[in-house]
């Protein structure tokens, strides 16, 4: 493979935490960072100028969505996904598997690749290794994700064992289809552990798939219903495994108590729907957990939400107007509500990169974890469960 523009620099570590700094085509991120959701190429009510101004240097756009629409072919011929979409600072793009392991009964995955049934229109589409590379390629994001096999929690370990090497499979010949390409120097290619929760899985994926210099490693299959201890120790195994100089990147993990726990476990990325998707809900991150902007308590609650916050939606309004806009369904309550949750996120991964700057990491999560409450265990799983069962997985 050609000269990589992208690079790493590893500027900090406090215990496992680190802090560092990604070099992109299109500028640097520092790490550890938290990726937005731009599923169709727009992270969900807000502008790009909008995301800029809560703090993120980086957004997820999903090759599922962009290749079914409005299709690669087109947005190439529009010159690229962030001339596409207005935003002009770093995109990373998955490559669709995880999409289609949502897909339940709408998908078939052979040695191949997978076949799987359009959710918009019912027609046929497969993804192999090249073509999932090969979109990516042509959207033009910085950073791009091997093809894998997902696997439910849960499944049977000859079923996990066997996606395992399968991905192992794909991950070699993305890699080398990559590699032909003549936007290898421009894109970033990262590989991407599976196992489950198997401590040995997990350990021969890691050798494999970093015997192949990629120039970033991501912890796939995980907060797919797993308790969040095991999320926890299956992804501090796996970073021991890695590389040094090498960005890790922690797949679909986004509640704030799991992105304090990821860093502390060795994480530098992380990205997941989560903060938008509740915040359209109603569901709004404070310093002491989530609440329902909803609850009657908020009708008369004549000051910000959190009184020191930066975000646009406190400095400007009163919890009162927010459960208004909510009471009257106003879309305004949605943005504001995406704002907030979406700077909540990026302040406390820009504090947690401070506090390994300054080698305190170990107080800064004692003191999030005092007073932060988490949504209790079994409201979680219920919730995922619902979400996978929505989509027939």
């Amino acid at each position: 493979m050609t000269e990589s523009r992208f690079s790493f620099r590893l500027l900090n570590t406090d215990g496992h935490a680190r802090a560092g700094e990604l070099m992109t085509p299109h500028g640097p991120v520092a790490t550890p960072a938290f990726m937005p959701v731009a599923t169709q190429a727009t992270v969900k009510t807000l502008t790009p100028d909008e995301v800029k101004d809560v703090g993120a240097e980086i957004v997820l756009g999903n090759a599922y969505h962009l290749y079914l629409r409005p299709g690669v072919p087109m947005v190439r011929r529009l010159g690229g996904l962030h001339r596409f979409m207005g935003w002009d600072r770093p995109i990373l793009t998955d490559s669709g598997g995880f999409q289609a392991f949502s897909m339940g009964s709408l998908k078939t995955v052979d040695e191949e690749g997978i076949t799987f049934r359009s959710h918009i229109d019912g027609s046929e589409h497969r993804f192999t290794p090249r073509l999932a590379t090969r979109n990516q390629e042509g959207l033009g994001a910085d950073i791009i994700m091997c093809l894998d096999q997902c696997i439910e929690f849960g499944a049977p370990r000859d079923r996990i064992s066997q996606a395992m090497a399968r991905t192992h499979r794909w991950a070699r010949e993305c890699y080398d289809t990559h590699s032909e390409s003549e936007t290898a120097r421009a894109q970033a290619l990262f590989g991407i552990v599976q196992g489950g929760t198997f401590d040995d899985l997990r350990a021969e994926s890691a050798g494999f798939i970093t015997a192949i210099p990629f120039d970033g490693y991501a912890i796939g299959g995980l907060a797919v219903g797993e308790s969040k201890a095991q999320m926890y120790e299956t992804t501090e195994q796996v970073t021991a495994l890695l590389p040094q100089d090498k960005p890790r990147y922690l797949m679909g993990v986004g509640s704030p108590e799991d992105l304090v726990e990821a860093v502390h476990g060795g994480v530098d990325m992380c990205d997941c729907v989560l903060p938008t998707r509740v915040a359209r809900n109603g569901a709004l991150f404070t310093r002491h957990g989530r609440v329902n902007i909803s609850n009657r308590r908020f009708a008369d609650w004549d000051a910000p939400l959190e009184a020191d916050c930066d975000c646009y939606s406190c400095r400007n309004f009163t919890a009162s107007y927010l459960w208004h806009l909510f009471k009257a369904k106003e879309v305004l309550g949605l943005r504001l509500a995406s704002v907030h949750n979406l700077r909540f996120i990026l302040r406390l991964m820009q504090e947690a990169r401070q506090a390994v700057l300054e080698e305190r990491f170990d107080r800064f999560r004692e003191q999030f974890r005092a007073e932060y409450r988490p949504t209790d265990e079994a409201t979680r799983r219920q919730q995922k469960e619902r979400w996978l069962a929505a989509r027939g997985a």
